[in-house]
């Protein structure tokens, strides 16, 4: 019975959301708790919600600050020289934009935190896709889907959970996925030049009457309407950019904003760098580093008390949207595991593995990768599932390197589960509705999993 309510539980949850009949904030809370009562579980509602909220309020701590650190770099220009890089490879042909976007967000998928990848990705790229009326599920989706293949990095979480599960080395995971990894991320690269040329089919790239100006350090797009392109004086948001006579926002990071600090652009690159590195190294927790770093950026970038303050302001909603949904998620996760359905779930699905197929565990586990990861937590799955799998390779001659190299294939569908608390500051950002972007992206986040299966058959990797 369990077993069954877990898995309609989930499926009323990604019903209601993709039909827009509940916010996810709403959804997150009230169908968990409408079946935690269904179960006989109703009088423990209190303490599973507090069981998932102490579980998640490192992230939502990690998130929030981290929010605000990166928020402020990207408001004293750190990023300005690759958005501008960005820039100016996709002028305005939306090929080149989606392109754009999945390298964009492969490379600062490079620091192992979603949600930095996610807030970066999203200010470069959000006036281009808003100015040519291109869609932004597409940004979000493609976005996506390179930050999960990038997730796989050892220290980007599921590798490490895998090595910790397992009892193996993380390198000897990650080093041989490389080649299926790579596969991976050109089927991202096919994938956006793909959506790229719908959008460019759709828009009808060649009727627009725009041009592009060469700027002595930056392309400009000219709309036709005449408008002269005016700085926003470093509004709430260094992504306010640059607007016509209409009040359209039609480049990238303004240049010219109030909240610009270039004397300080290598103190606070080296601060990055110093907090990066830290985080891989684990000097110390990454929740205490982002609290850290951002009071340190906020303090040196800004002295002044009022000035702190309005950075923060400029970020407040960000932050709230944020952390809202990660503990609107502990209710969920807390009602799945304190009832005890994700572990029938999960018992469930490994039971029914015929015993022909345990010579093949590896490309079992592969598969089920793409569903458990989207449905469940990363601690779930690798700490709860993937030990279980193995074992029952190892019955059959599977090595568990193996096993622990195919439970890697689902990530690029795992970066847009509503468990993940950085898809929220995607969508937010973006101002996408989350169900409009789960609808999009799942077909080709599967579809770049399933690449990367396939490319680790095709090596021998698993």
């Amino acid at each position: 019975m369990l077993t069954i309510l877990g898995f309609v539980m989930i499926a009323t949850f990604l019903v209601l959301i993709m039909m827009k009949k509940v916010s996810p904030i709403a959804a997150l809370v009230l169908i968990p708790a409408l079946f935690c009562v269904l179960v006989g579980k109703g009088a423990h509602l209190g303490d599973y919600v507090i069981a998932g909220i102490g579980d998640l309020a490192p992230t939502a701590a990690m998130l929030m600050f981290a929010i605000i650190y990166f928020g402020v770099m990207i408001d004293v220009g750190l990023f300005d020289p690759i958005v501008r890089g960005i820039l100016r490879f996709a002028k305005a042909d939306p090929v080149r934009i989606v392109v754009g976007t999945a390298v964009l967000a492969a490379i600062v998928s490079l620091d192992g935190d979603g949600s930095t990848t996610f807030m970066i990705t999203v200010s470069a790229m959000y006036p281009l896709y808003k100015r040519l009326k291109m869609s932004l599920v597409v940004m979000t989706g493609v976005a996506a889907t390179a930050n999960g293949v990038m997730n796989t990095l050892p220290w980007g979480g599921p590798t490490a959970r895998a090595a910790t599960a397992l009892k193996v080395d993380a390198s000897d995971i990650f080093v041989p996925m490389i080649p299926a990894l790579a596969a991976g991320l050109v089927c991202v690269l096919v994938l956006a030049y793909v959506l790229g040329r719908r959008e460019r089919k759709r828009l009808g790239y060649l009727s627009l009457d725009e041009a592009v100006t060469e700027t002595a350090d930056e392309k400009v797009l000219v709309g036709t309407g005449g408008g002269a392109a005016k700085g926003t004086g470093g509004g709430d948001h260094a992504a306010a950019a640059y607007e016509n006579e209409d009040g359209e926002t039609f480049s990238g990071l303004d240049p010219h904003r109030a909240t610009l600090r270039p004397k300080l652009y290598w103190f606070n690159a080296l601060l990055t760098v110093v907090l990066l590195t830290a985080m891989i190294m684990e000097l110390l927790p990454i929740p205490v580093l982002f609290i850290l770093g951002a009071a340190l950026a906020l303090s040196v970038n800004f002295p002044h008390m009022q000035d702190q303050k309005a950075r923060i302001g400029a970020h407040a909603e960000n932050v709230l949207n944020v952390s809202g949904m990660v503990f609107a998620a502990a209710v969920f996760t807390g009602v799945l595991q304190g009832t005890g359905m994700v572990d029938h779930m999960a018992k469930w699905v490994v039971g029914g593995i015929p015993d022909w197929m345990g010579p093949h565990m590896a490309l079992v586990t592969g598969v089920l990768s793409v569903p458990f990861t989207y449905f469940m937590s990363n601690d779930g799955f690798y700490f709860g599932i993937v030990p279980v799998l193995a074992e029952a390779g190892n019955a059959h001659g599977v090595s568990t390197l193996e096993i622990a190299r195919a439970s890697l294939v689902g990530q690029p569908l795992h970066m847009s589960s509503p468990l993940v608390p950085a898809v929220y500051v995607l969508v937010g950002m973006a101002k996408v509705e989350f169900g409009d972007h789960t609808k999009f992206t799942v077909k080709w986040a599967a579809l770049t999993a399933l690449v990367v299966l396939g490319a680790g058959l095709l090596f021998g990797i698993v």
